[in-house]
């Protein structure tokens, strides 16, 4: 089947759907239960009184683990490094109290921007005060579990932010933990047994299902294979223009979010700038755009600013970024705003060819 169009807006994000990433571990023929990845997660599965191993600690790890505990005999979330969590209320007290005074948009307004405010600040805090930030999410996450928690099992090894953190609403992964129906491991795997698991230390975990929670590969635009006039296009080698287009090729935008904020922030402004380059092009009778970098000078900062796994797998995959706007992929949503919704379309760096008919144009 093959579709046509004047303008691409792709929206597949950056994963690979069809399979997650596994990295194996010897014996995994042995285990005589079920090894099942949540990326393909079997509609038969039932762990309802069974013993479960749920390896990683990212965000899929620390909400499957609350939600397996409720009736599994006991789960164990098995990390070979820790992350950092961080427990948010899942209903705005705030919006509440709001609501008794103010309309219900006003109050969602308020609320929305307080809650960027607040993340803008905490990241930026965390850059600069990466050592006094670490110690108060560690305070929050002992207080949250009890003394009798070991705090090693949440203090990882990086500073805040160079992964993502996990936030988990209402505490939930803490509330399993202090209650007792779940636990923390910290270790590597050295082999998979017919029974469970078995850690370098030579500590034995026993269980019925081991989850895989190990994270997802990397899949830009959804995988398709990007040609310009015949000629075969890397992204790697193109330099993202406003984090919506890439240097070199017309009529292509693709949605890109935030790694240190919500992705629909992000997927919000895009949106809205491919509205206005559209508007923009039909006022004038354009049919291409495209970015052209010219002399702008590339930096060799990673588009993303993350040390998790699955970026450093895919460092080839992803496009340079330039030393200054508009080549820059800002992680900075007001720094957007004011690029995307409010700044100047025609900005010197897009090339505009082609002109209607002058009927059409009119």
């Amino acid at each position: 089947m093959r579709f046509s169009c004047n303008f691409l807006l792709l929206c597949a994000g950056y994963y690979e759907y069809a399979e997650g990433y596994m990295p194996g571990w010897p014996g995994m023929d042995r285990f005589a239960g079920r090894i099942v990845h949540p990326q393909k997660w079997p509609e038969d599965l039932r762990y309802a009184g069974k013993r479960v191993v749920v390896i990683g600690s990212g965000a899929t790890a620390v909400t499957l683990v609350p939600a397996m505990a409720e009736t599994a005999a006991h789960v164990v979330m098995l990390q070979r490094s820790p992350t950092y969590i961080v427990a948010r209320p899942s209903e705005e007290a705030m919006a509440k109290r709001l609501q008794r005074w103010l309309p219900a948009r006003l109050t969602r307004a308020i609320v929305r921007w307080k809650n960027i405010f607040l993340q803008m600040y905490l990241y930026r805090l965390s850059r600069r005060k990466p050592a006094a930030v670490k110690a108060q999410i560690l305070k929050l996450a002992q207080a949250a579990i009890g003394p009798g928690f070991d705090a090693k099992h949440f203090s990882p090894r990086y500073n805040p932010w160079d992964q993502r953190m996990c936030l988990v609403p209402d505490g939930d992964l803490f509330a399993v933990l202090r209650n007792g129906k779940a636990s923390v491991v910290t270790g590597e795997i050295e082999t998979l047994t017919e029974t469970g698991l078995r850690l370098a230390s030579g500590e034995e975990l026993e269980a019925d299902i081991i989850v895989t929670a190990t994270g997802l590969k990397m899949r830009l635009m959804g995988g398709i294979a990007i040609e310009v006039d015949g000629a075969p296009v890397d992204v790697a080698n193109t330099t993202t223009y406003k984090s919506a287009m890439f240097s070199d090729v017309p009529n292509l935008a693709s949605v890109f979010g935030y790694t240190n904020a919500s992705w629909t922030l992000k997927s919000d402004l895009i949106a809205d700038y491919v509205c206005r380059l559209l508007n923009h092009m039909d006022r004038r009778g354009y049919t291409v755009c495209t970015p052209r970098r010219g002399d702008a000078p590339i930096t060799e900062d990673p588009t993303l600013p993350l040390a998790s796994g699955y970026i450093q797998r895919a460092k080839g995959l992803l496009p340079k970024q330039g030393a200054r706007t508009p080549w820059r992929m800002n992680q900075n949503y007001a720094l957007d705003v004011l690029a995307l919704r409010f700044g100047a379309i025609d900005d010197g760096a897009l090339e505009f060819k082609g002109r209607y008919p002058a009927s059409r144009a009119a």
